[in-house]
């Protein structure tokens, strides 16, 4: 599945995401069907991959986790789930599992096909079906090693209704990109079942991820987490010496192609309104550390802002000085190399009304 934001990405539809895809408090998972390389997010909605039909997902599979040693994992398969929508009624299915879903070929669908894993409306598929408007399209797809990542967190605040951690580089914050279980919503969920992520960071950024334990404080988040209310502090290390000591970004953030995913957000011109401020805190030789608020949360908005003036995150193998991928062999938006910390979070309590400010120390790296 492609992409799922933040900090530096959307907030999650109220409920955050439970095992099932849908949130514990009521709201759905936005979330993207089939497509191995992460999930897209599109507002509060699950959106077929290119953004175009309703999906859904749920687990598949059945037993404990296998696990491999501490940072590997053998997890149990996962069912995604979409409904065939007018664009492609008519289509064969071949034809549209492999041109709509581009990180398999057509001979790798036609393999999974042929072993079962694949159904339409609850019957096996071959692959020679011509797509039906409404028809329920499910790859049950077999469980699969994980990549290694970190499985630790810190716990930066807590109460009845809240719960801030510290999330390292290298943890993703939901299912996606490969990972099911190594995440930090599985982490969190063993030891506070009852919290659900309010927004998340990038698999590379570190920093403060904010979750809510109770309804009132998911609902009250949710409404105000892209307003002045919620402050929102990140640091990042960006390529170049800056000029001036603060910028105002307000580069349009859409869908633009690319080469192995199909789509990733990027500076557009016609895309969805956004804002970032950017302050220099440091420069080095060839490098310049910015403060960064953000007054929108548009997936990846960091990453693209600051290279839309010309400051590409230092290490960031996907975006290019005009925030647009990269022209040769552009990376994935999971892929690291960066350093991008969500720094400070200051809003007022969702049910106390209580002054909050949550800190998360930076890592080694930053000036």
């Amino acid at each position: 599945m492609n992409g799922p934001a933040v900090h530096d990405e959307p907030p999650i539809p109220v409920g955050g995401v439970s095992r099932s895809g849908y949130g514990r408090f009521g709201g759905r998972a936005g979330i993207d069907a089939f497509t191995e390389l992460g999930w897209i997010l599109r507002d509060s909605q699950a959106v077929q991959h290119p953004i175009r039909a309703v999906g859904d997902c749920a687990m598949g599979g059945a037993g404990p986790m296998a696990w491999l040693h501490s940072n590997y994992m053998l997890n149990q398969g996962y069912a995604y789930r979409t409904v065939i929508s007018s664009q492609y009624a008519g289509q064969a299915l071949l034809t549209h599992l492999a041109s709509l879903y581009p990180h398999s070929t057509a001979e790798a669908w036609q393999e999974k096909l042929a072993n079962g894993e694949v159904s339409l409306d609850g019957v096996r598929a071959t692959g020679t079906e011509q797509l039906l408007l409404g028809q329920t399209l499910v790859w049950n797809r077999p469980p699969w090693t994980e990549p290694e990542a970190p499985r630790q967190f810190a716990v930066l605040y807590e109460d009845s209704h809240l719960l801030a951690v510290d999330k390292p580089s290298g943890l993703p914050t939901l299912p996606g990109g490969g990972f099911m279980e190594n995440t930090l919503l599985r982490l969190v969920q063993a030891q506070f079942p009852e919290a659900n992520p309010v927004h998340r960071l990038g698999r590379a950024t570190t920093g403060i991820v904010l979750f809510a334990k109770t309804a009132e404080a998911a609902a009250d988040l949710f409404a105000n987490w892209n307003t002045p209310k919620v402050q929102k502090i990140y640091r990042a290390v960006a390529q170049y010496v800056a000029r001036r000591d603060r910028y105002e970004i307000l580069s349009p953030i859409g869908l633009v192609p690319h080469p192995l995913i199909g789509f990733v957000w990027a500076a557009c011109a016609n895309g969805k309104p956004s804002k970032s401020v950017a302050r220099v805190v440091a420069r080095g030789e060839r490098t310049t550390t910015f403060e960064v608020s953000l007054h929108s949360g548009r997936p990846h908005q960091i990453r693209i802002h600051l290279a839309s003036i010309g400051h590409p995150l230092a290490g960031d193998p996907l975006y290019g000085v005009t925030g647009r991928p990269l022209e040769n062999l552009p990376g994935l938006p999971g892929d690291g190399g960066y350093l991008l910390h969500a720094q400070y979070l200051r809003l007022q309590h969702p049910v106390t009304g209580e002054a909050l400010q949550i800190e998360a120390a930076l890592p080694a790296g930053f000036m």
